[in-house]
């Protein structure tokens, strides 16, 4: 039952879309898709055909098959991208990740089952049993390619925490000493598993909930809000080198630099960000503090 639940939670729960479906990493992905298909058909032949039947040169109909499936996954990709960003609602998780590739797999054994009669010859390629094998067959490759994918992303984020020089350890509760340039903060929480990275240009807010904070992050254009297990007090001194991410109330932190609308007096103010129709207040004590850094941030 504990099982249960916490397949359901990880399913359900909110995460950030894709970063691998914006257009400028996408277009990426396509082309190692077709690279890889169209090497793996050339190469090593995996299914048996009559070459009687090929109305095509074996080199045109390798092309094809790995053509239509990059179309495929950058059109329907590019479509739910555009739509994301004319609604940009932080509702993504991973069974709508699931979703969306079963639908990319489906498509693409779809098209597979209509290329037939471009391809090949045989009298049965409008059956059951070719629509099934076509589907099979997407369903199959696009399993392992997303392994690819997978293990690439673990492989990559992995070189860079090596390179970066990030490893907790090494991180104490004292004011961190990073690189301003550094395109990642990596934030020491309670308990290891909990550490966490975050782009300091991303950060809108954070709030205080207990021994939590609510961080609100802007990303690509959408608005993500998450728990994490550390308390407002410690991540204050974990971003001591970050002078733009400041303290303005017993309860809240924000990004200076992404502020865009400022209301109130000298009792205090209310700040307005893009994206979003929080608030967030800034205290009388911190009013001083606040306006030094907001005069150089603007």
């Amino acid at each position: 039952m504990k099982f249960i639940n916490f397949g359901t939670q990880l399913f359900n729960s909110k995460m950030d879309y894709p970063l691998r479906y914006q257009s400028k990493y996408l277009l990426k992905i396509v082309l190692i898709q077709f690279l890889l298909i169209f090497v793996t058909l050339y190469l090593f032949k995996p299914f048996t055909v009559n070459v009687s039947e090929q109305k095509l040169n074996y080199l045109t109909i390798c092309c094809l098959h790995a053509l239509s499936p990059a179309l495929i996954v950058y059109l329907y990709i590019s479509a739910l991208t555009r739509f994301k960003k004319r609604h940009p609602i932080n509702d993504w998780t991973l069974k709508k990740e699931f979703f969306h590739t079963a639908v990319v797999f489906l498509i693409i054994g779809l098209s597979g089952f209509l290329l037939r009669g471009v391809i090949y010859t045989n009298p049965d390629n409008v059956s059951w049993r070719y629509l099934w094998v076509e589907i099979k067959n997407a369903y199959l490759a696009g399993i392992v390619f997303c392994f690819y994918l997978i293990f690439t992303k673990f492989y990559v984020n992995a070189t860079i925490d090596k390179s970066s020089g990030y490893h907790a350890a090494a991180v104490t509760l004292e004011p961190a000493k990073q690189d301003l340039t550094a395109p990642l903060i990596f934030i020491k929480a309670h308990v290891r598993i909990d550490d966490f990275y975050f782009k300091a240009d991303d950060l809108l807010f954070a709030k205080a909930e207990g021994n939590y904070i609510s961080l609100t992050t802007v990303k690509d254009g959408f608005i993500k809000s998450e728990l994490k297990r550390i308390s407002l007090k410690q991540l204050e001194i974990q971003l001591a080198a970050y002078p733009y991410l400041l303290r303005c109330h017993r309860a809240y932190l924000l990004n200076v630099q992404r502020v865009t609308k400022l209301s109130g007096n000298s009792q205090g103010y209310l700040i307005s960000f893009d994206r979003t129709e929080d608030k967030v207040p800034v205290s009388r004590a911190y009013l001083n503090v606040f306006d030094q850094v907001y005069r150089q941030a603007i």
